[in-house]
């Protein structure tokens, strides 16, 4: 197994996902890989001459992330790595697994309120199981188990 993929978006809930991969790295002794993807596809029907603006801005709120996430995890004693890429999500987590030959993902479970989920729990569902089907990676999520 080459190591742990953890996908991060940043801020207070992404803590969980950050130290759910530093305890999976700890048990399993393997080599911890943050993720952080930037998606403007929010941007799409804009025509603003600010698009290339906004992808260095993420870029960069994207490397500090990683940045906190991998010294927290050195904190820890473990050794973490950081990657910054822009696409899909979905994709990037694959590719990276596949790069890494990873074992794990490790991932959230975005939120949009307290009690409001982004995708529904069959989303979610559907993107674990295509995820470990595309990957080989077994999935776990912060605050549950593998799946």
């Amino acid at each position: 197994m080459g190591g742990i993929v953890c996908a991060v978006r940043g801020g207070p809930d992404s803590q969980p996902t950050i130290d759910r991969a530093i305890e999976l790295a700890q048990e399993t002794e393997l080599t911890l890989h943050f993720l952080y993807v930037v998606n403007l596809d929010f941007l799409s029907f804009t025509a603003s001459t600010r698009v290339h603006t906004i992808s260095k801005e993420m870029r960069q709120m994207g490397e500090f992330i990683l940045l906190a996430a991998q010294a927290k995890a050195a904190s820890q004693g473990v050794e973490a790595g950081g990657v910054v890429r822009k696409g899909n999500v979905g994709e990037e987590i694959v590719a990276l697994c596949h790069e890494l030959e990873a074992g794990y993902v490790v991932l959230g479970q975005p939120r949009l309120q307290h009690d409001e989920s982004v995708f529904t729990q069959q989303l979610l569902d559907e993107f674990v199981e295509e995820a470990e089907r595309l990957t080989g990676a077994k999935v776990v999520l912060a605050g549950g188990g593998v799946q």
